[in-house]
């Protein structure tokens, strides 16, 4: 029992001193700059196909960077796009392929209550390589694929200051 106090000690102070070596880190995030850049080429590009929107950027830890609503996009289309750009940056996956998986997949069908998840089409992240900087939530058109396509018109708008 002594020998097994002892390793389970060592074990401790091992993962604590690797974790205090550690120390500061650097991580990238989405600037303002760029969020607003992404939210208004999604915003453009389904108000050219004929669908008010809201959209929704997040940092990446799935805070608000910018929001926008379309003149006639409705009420609960802000909410939703927020909701849709919180999930896939907390996923680090398009809420598509989520909502996709939490049906076929009796494992993933709990992601439906954790607080704030919204499993519909239209939540995308945003990758500076391959590192999740955050994502772009839209939501308002007919269909969610409709609003992943503009999700992903926004970022292709910026895809050369992603690299």
């Amino acid at each position: 029992m002594k020998l097994r106090s002892t390793a389970v000690s060592a074990a401790l102070l091992l993962s604590l001193s690797v974790a205090q070596a550690q120390g500061v880190r650097t991580e990238k995030n989405i600037s303002l700059e760029l969020a607003m850049q992404i939210a208004t080429a999604a915003i453009t590009s389904c108000t050219a196909g004929g669908y008010q929107v809201a959209v929704t950027v997040v940092d990446r830890a799935g805070a608000p960077r910018v929001a926008l609503r379309a003149d006639n996009a409705g009420a609960h289309a802000l909410p939703s796009s927020q909701q849709k750009a919180f999930t896939s940056a907390s996923a680090k996956n398009n809420t598509q392929a989520l909502m996709e998986g939490s049906q076929t997949n009796p494992g993933a069908s709990y992601l439906v209550h954790i607080p704030g998840f919204l499993l519909l089409g239209g939540g995308v992240p945003i990758r500076a390589g391959s590192e999740v900087i955050g994502a772009v939530g839209v939501s308002g058109a007919p269909r969610g694929l409709l609003d992943e396509q503009c999700a992903v018109a926004g970022l292709d708008k910026v895809r050369d200051q992603l690299k």
